[in-house]
């Protein structure tokens, strides 16, 4: 029999034995996922059956001592404290039984992070970023910045060694600045905070140079800032002036013409401590250019030399001329202004000029060219015997001088500071005639020569007369030197033209009733036409009336409108028609023919009159009378709202417009029946009745008639109120009518009708039967006593409440029956 102790040393074994098979069969996993400095924290998978759990961090390559961390079976995470910075641990979990066996086990590995560096310096010398400067690190492969501000400012900058630049901070803002020490293995806890501010920005400078010795700086004002400093260097010089100001401008005077100048700015916060800098630099203005000297051209096209004295900083020059005219020079000393024209006065002007602006311009120089000669030179005669030549003023010219020489050898000048001259001229002569103008630089070029010849003269008996109403017949003597007539015959602005080779013309198609102006003017080829011939007038016959409306005025009158541009004259109408004829005279341009039947047709003429005889007739113009009145109209009110109107037919008539007016509205019907329905009429109002009868052609006749007055309105809100022992209680509203209201009830078995008092808006109806379906309708009175039939019907149901009335319902409208 074995003994007792081997059996059990047997099932230790086979238990350890198990144990290991499962333990190699379940490796735990593991991962370690935040690591600083000083510690690891280690994940690992559960296993089943595991009563506790240990971490063994071993460091490899160092003789510091294994750390260890125990925990219960139902912990996945934990963490192992006190290790060294910068070294790599070896991190062992061990799954454990009750009894202390090892389960299952996992290993990884992980270096742990640097240690924390610490801030030295922290300081701002741009307005957008604070430099750190923080104590190294041994392995240390990188370092964060970290920045934050109260705003919710977050930023994290990687610098490889210190030190170190945050940027894209906002200016004059504190922020709390820390710094973390980076290895493959992770980051540092951050260093122990420390505070530092952004200083405020530099100003935004601009400068302009408004003269040639002073710059003028501007700039927004910059938030926080109390003083501004500003340097100013001239360009290659080491002299600097430098000035503060709490304004946001700064003028420099007593500058040097054209030289460049930098100035550099700086903004101090009420600390005294200093922003960014900023540095412009800016050119003052050109100094005038001098010696100025203008020259005219020696080549053959007319031209201004302009020189001047260059000046310091000048780019360009530009001298301008009075007359607009100029011309550039880059850095040089002279430019030539050209083309130039005859008769200017130049006033030249130079000035410099650089990227700051032009100088103010140097002293003027003047040059006067010689005149131009007269143009628009035109001579003619102003009257018989006496010549004139004249021309267009030409500038800058002190006098004038016309040669007048005739083809006979005589000659005669004239000197005027005009533009016109004077001499006498006799008819059929040739003139050769120049002008010439002159100031201080000379005589202008000869102006251009004219040939000029006289007209013929104006012929003698000349006889105009009348030959027909609108035909005039012209005879004269004949005109030596005149190779043609030409006759002209005018009336105000219109004339008619006659030309011919013989002493002799008619002039026809002229116009009626005008004093005519008749001429008579000899011409040549060469001279033209001689105006100054005396006229003769003579007047032609009246015009022909046109008529232009007739005009009916009433019944049995007309107007007749016509339109004759005469002077004086009496106008005869007549109207011919029906065997007999109807006439009417006047002075002005109407008159009225009387006494006209109804329906009468008539042609009508008008004449005019003067003391040179009678026009021809106007064209006729038919003339219809307008249709007579009906002689019965009748108006009846249908609906609260309609009316028929019924009228009589009425001679000459083919449609109606009738009308009803009041001051409250109007109606109006147009139709070519005896009979119209109107609708639009407004209930308790009186109406004037009228009508148009038109005939066929448009002639209207105005008929009135008798007023109507529409019929009181229908009352509303009409209600049945059931009251004590079967008595119904009808109320309305409306009060407008003179003679009351009648109210009815209309039933299957029986009908009620109840008046109310003038005023009163109800009235009671008694012994009224329970149970039955009434027709209720409430309509004023007319004058007569009769009810308005139009108003509208409701429809109630009355039940019965024991032997008396009880609710009433209402059940609607009905349409009037």
């Amino acid at each position: 029999m074995e003994p007792e102790y081997l059996r059990l040393l047997k099932i230790i074994l086979l238990t350890v034995a198990i144990s290991k098979i499962c333990a190699a069969q379940n490796d735990l996993t593991l991962s370690v996922f935040t690591v600083t400095s000083k510690s690891m924290t280690v994940r690992w998978s559960g296993l089943s059956g595991a009563s506790s759990y240990k971490i063994t961090a071993t460091p490899r390559n160092s003789p510091d001592l294994p750390v260890f961390a125990q925990f219960s079976g139902s912990t996945v995470m934990g963490s192992v404290n006190s290790l060294s910075p910068n070294t790599v641990y070896r991190m062992r979990v061990e799954a454990m039984d009750n009894a202390v066996n090892v389960l299952s086990s996992g290993e990884t590995e992980e270096t742990t992070a640097p240690d924390v560096p610490s801030i030295i310096q922290a300081y701002s010398k741009h307005s957008d970023s604070i430099t750190v400067e923080f104590s190294a690190v041994s392995g240390a492969t990188s370092y964060i910045l970290r920045a934050e501000n109260e705003r919710g400012f977050f930023s994290e900058t990687v610098v490889p060694s210190s030190p170190g630049t945050v940027l894209n901070l906002s200016p004059y803002t504190n922020y709390t600045l820390s710094v973390m020490s980076v290895n493959s293995g992770g980051r540092s806890q951050p260093s122990i905070p420390v505070q530092a501010k952004t200083v405020i920005v530099a100003p935004a400078l601009q400068c302009i140079s408004p003269t040639n010795d002073t710059i003028l700086v501007t700039w927004d004002p910059v938030d926080h800032a109390v003083l501004y400093s500003l340097t100013i260097i001239m360009q290659g010089s080491s002299s600097r002036l430098k000035l503060n100001t709490s304004q946001t401008n700064m003028t420099f005077t007593n500058l040097e013409s054209g030289v460049t100048y930098c100035i550099k700015a700086t903004a101090f916060d009420p600390e005294g401590i200093p922003g960014d800098d900023i540095t412009i630099c800016q050119i003052t203005r050109p100094s005038v250019p001098g010696d100025v000297q203008v020259l005219p051209t020696l080549s053959r096209t007319l031209g201004l030399a302009v020189y001047w004295q260059a000046v310091r900083g000048a780019d360009l020059y530009y001298a301008v001329s009075s007359t607009g005219q100029n011309c550039s020079a880059f850095k040089e000393s002279s430019c030539i202004i050209s083309p130039l024209n005859c008769s200017e006065n130049h006033t030249v002007t130079v000035t410099a000029q650089n990227e700051a602006g032009p100088s103010s311009p140097s002293q003027p120089e003047e040059m006067l060219t010689y005149p131009c000669p007269p143009d628009s030179v035109q001579v003619g005669e102003v009257g018989v015997g006496n010549c004139s030549v004249t021309w267009a003023a030409v500038p800058w010219v002190d006098y004038y001088i016309a040669y007048v020489k005739r083809d006979d050898g005589a000659e005669e000048q004239c000197n005027t500071t005009s533009t016109t001259c004077y001499y006498n001229c006799h008819c059929s002569f040739i003139y050769l005639t120049t002008v010439f103008a002159y100031n201080g630089a000379g005589p202008s070029p000869p102006g251009p020569i004219l040939n000029y010849t006289t007209v013929p003269c104006c012929p003698d008996n000349v006889s105009v007369s009348l030959i027909s109403t609108e035909t005039l017949e012209i005879s004269w003597s004949a005109v030596r030197g005149a190779e043609l007539y030409e006759t002209v015959a005018a009336d105000g602005p219109d004339s008619i033209h006659c030309s011919d080779t013989v002493p002799l013309c008619a002039l026809s198609d002229l116009n009626c009733n005008s004093l005519y102006s008749v001429v008579i003017r000899p011409c040549s080829e060469i001279s033209g036409c001689n105006n100054t011939c005396t006229a003769h007038t003579q007047e032609t016959a009246p015009c022909t009336p046109e008529i232009l409306n007739l005009t009916q005025v009433n019944s049995s009158a007309v107007q007749v409108l016509w339109r004759a541009p005469n002077r004086q004259a009496n106008y005869t109408v007549k109207a011919v028609g029906s065997g007999s004829t109807i006439s009417c005279v006047s002075s002005g341009t109407s008159c009225d023919i009387t006494n006209l039947p109804c329906g009468a047709s008539y042609e009508v003429k008008a004449y005019a009159a003067t003391t040179a005889g009678q026009s021809l007739p106007s064209y006729s113009v038919a003339l219809e009378t307008g249709p007579c009145c009906p002689e019965n109209l009748t108006v009846e009110q249908v609906t609260q709202s309609m009316t028929s109107v019924v009228w009589s037919p009425a001679t000459g008539a083919q449609s109606y417009i009738t009308s009803l007016t009041s001051p409250r509205g109007h109606a109006k019907c147009h139709t070519m029946d005896t009979h119209c329905l109107m609708g639009c009429i407004t209930c308790g109002t009186n109406y004037s009745v009228s009508m148009e009868a038109i005939s066929m052609t448009g002639h209207k006749s105005q008929c009135n008639y008798h007023g109507f007055a529409s019929s009181s309105c229908c009352p509303t809100g009409v209600r049945l109120y059931g009251m004590a022992n079967n008595t119904l209680r009808v109320y309305w509203r409306g009060s407008d009518s003179l003679y009351g209201y009648s109210a009815d009830l209309f039933g299957t078995i029986a009908n009620y009708t109840c008046s109310s008092a003038l005023g009163s808006n109800s009235c009671d109806i008694q012994q009224v039967v329970c149970g039955q379906v009434y027709t209720a309708v409430v309509a004023p009175l007319t004058s007569q006593g009769s009810k308005v039939s139009f108003c509208p019907r409701r429809l109630y149901s009355v039940s019965c409440s024991g032997n008396n009335i009880g609710i009433v319902f209402y059940r609607g409208k009905r349409s009037v029956e």
